[in-house]
């Protein structure tokens, strides 16, 4: 006898790019619902980015509103590609990207894989910075209007749209390739090697552009520009621009390089989507196993924190040890101090010294760093590196519900936490002292360096055990380390700024006494330095940790992502 077989009333409707932009707006307004910290935060940020995308309207509008051509291929080709170049690198060192939209959540959907991405990529260009960067980079649109007409205002609306889908599939495309390879283990460390050099870069780049700037070679920037215009940094920024200078031919072909870069980098992304939805990245064949000595407590320490007692604070610290090692959004943390320890001091110190070009000897020095210059950088970078910790609780997640069940000393928790992290931490600002003192031809000042460093390190550690106890944010349950709920990249920013601000007041007496003390302070530094860091941490730890005990419930609710 045959089975009935049932059949849909209807046709299932084919899902499209609406429903994800529907579904995201959804999501924002459920999250805010409630929060009333947050809606303030969203209201906050949209405010600024309001504000930097009006300046940044009026500047690239300032060729148009002038009169004057000269500029505007210069303004629109290292304006629009310095853009490009924030969307690279600024997820993956400081902002993140905003994953309302967890393509993880979609993985047991039958989604088409063009589908998932088209959805995704239209859902990214709902956000505050997309809205503000179309703003501010719509000023092109002004220029090439004034020089050239409509038909040229035309084709640089049409080129600022494209070159705002570059920047946002470039953002996409480049977070998720590096939350794939550090999600694997055996190329976690050269993934942490290529972005540090990376942006080791940024500061001989940035001398170089000084000393450019300074000998204002007008043409051989223009050249410069040409050049930049035809690479997909420059290309949709300046087909406008050049409609408006008569080279009308030029605009398709800028057009189709810039529609192909989209393209290849919504296919990289594409690849890397499917591991994201998986959430996991295979690390090839597991070493084998060596066997156990000393017991399955003492398996549990990893080798950096063999010195520690087997007790609360000894398990505690190798707990952490791990977690700093072996998870992808904490590793992610720990690329980026090593960015900045390697490209602040070098900007700082030798930028800010000043340097000339000359046709026989290259990029030569025009002054003499001081250590109360050093001194500032040192403070930037210790204070940058102990800001990390600013929003530690939110690593945890719903996880932290083990240590308030356990009921772990708040005190315990903290001087736990610094310790761990410092077992990375310390090593970099040692290797940023040495270098850096080697890079200056000052080897004595290495002392000034590390106390310095150490010094503002330890005032940041006690300053962030109390941003992170009382200023707590969920981050959200994926595997990409670099995603930020909605909403989060402002709250990030105003604590990491709120950190940062306590720190250097907490810090400065060392600066002032490398401007009051001389060379008795190149001895001095280094013991006062560790012994200053060394109290203000354990003082931090000592009075949030009252806090913490307090509030262990309340940052349990705030840690905990909601579903």
């Amino acid at each position: 006898m045959a089975v009935p077989v049932s059949v849909p009333a209807a046709p299932a409707r084919r899902v499209s790019v609406r429903h994800f932009v529907r579904l995201k707006l959804r999501v924002m307004g459920n999250n805010f619902r409630g929060q009333g910290w947050r809606i303030a935060l969203f209201v906050v940020g949209s405010l600024v980015a309001l504000w930097f995308a009006g300046t940044g309207f009026l500047l690239f509008a300032a060729p148009g509103l002038a009169g004057d051509g000269r500029y505007a291929l210069l303004v629109a080709a290292f304006g629009g590609g310095l853009a490009v170049l924030g969307w690279l690198l600024l997820p993956l060192v400081f902002f993140g990207v905003d994953e309302t939209l967890d393509p993880a959540r979609f993985a047991l959907l039958p989604l088409p894989r063009r589908t998932l991405v088209t959805g995704l990529f239209a859902a990214a260009l709902v956000s505050v910075p997309a809205v503000a960067v179309l703003l501010a980079l719509s000023g092109l649109v002004v220029t090439a209007g004034a020089l050239g007409g409509w038909p040229a205002a035309g084709v640089a609306a049409v080129g600022v749209v494209g070159g705002l889908l570059l920047c946002i599939a470039a953002a996409r495309a480049v977070t998720s390739a590096f939350a794939t390879m550090l999600r694997s283990r055996r190329v976690r460390d050269l993934a942490a090697v290529l972005l540090a050099a990376a942006a080791a870069l940024l500061g001989p780049l940035q001398l170089v552009g000084v000393a450019a700037v300074r000998d204002a070679d007008w043409d051989r920037l223009t050249g410069v520009a040409e050049v930049v215009g035809w690479t997909p940094f420059g290309a949709p920024w300046t087909a406008g621009i050049d409609v408006a200078q008569g080279r009308v031919w030029a605009a398709p072909v800028k057009l189709l390089i810039t529609a192909l870069a989209v393209v290849a980098l919504l296919a990289w992304w594409s690849r890397s989507l499917e591991s994201a939805m998986v959430g996991s990245a295979s690390a090839g064949r597991a070493p084998a196993r060596r066997d156990a000595t000393g017991g399955a407590v003492a398996q549990l320490f990893p080798r950096a924190v063999g010195w520690a007692r087997r007790d609360r604070l000894g398990a505690l610290v190798a707990r952490e040890a791990r977690y700093w090692w072996r998870d992808a959004r904490r590793r992610a943390n720990l690329i980026t101090i090593a960015v900045v320890g390697i490209f602040v001091p070098v900007m700082v110190n030798l930028g800010g010294s000043g340097f000339t070009v000359d046709s026989e000897q290259g990029l030569t020095a025009a002054g003499d760093t001081s250590p109360v210059l050093v001194s500032l950088s040192m403070l930037f970078v210790g204070l940058l590196a102990a800001v990390t910790l600013a929003n530690q609780f939110g690593f945890d997640g719903s996880g932290y519900a083990a240590h308030v069940v356990a009921g772990v000393p708040g005190q315990l928790e903290l001087r736990a936490r610094m310790t761990a992290f410092s077992i990375y931490v310390l090593p970099m600002l040692g290797v940023v002292s040495v270098v850096l003192a080697v890079v200056l031809g000052e080897p004595g000042w290495i002392g000034l360096m590390a106390g310095t460093l150490v010094a503002a390190y330890g005032a940041g550690l006690a300053v962030n055990c109390f941003i992170s106890v009382l200023g707590a944010y969920s981050l959200p349950e994926t595997s990409n380390p670099f995603a930020l709920n909605s909403g989060a990249g402002v709250a990030k920013s105003f604590l990491t700024l709120l950190a940062m601000l306590a720190t250097a007041v907490a810090a400065a007496p060392m600066v002032v006494a490398a401007a009051l003390l001389g060379d008795a302070w190149l001895w001095l530094a280094l013991p006062v330095g560790a012994a200053y860091g060394l109290g203000a941490a354990l003082l931090g730890a000592y009075l949030a940790g009252d806090v913490l005990d307090r509030r262990q419930p309340e940052l349990l609710a705030t840690v905990t992502p909601r579903r």
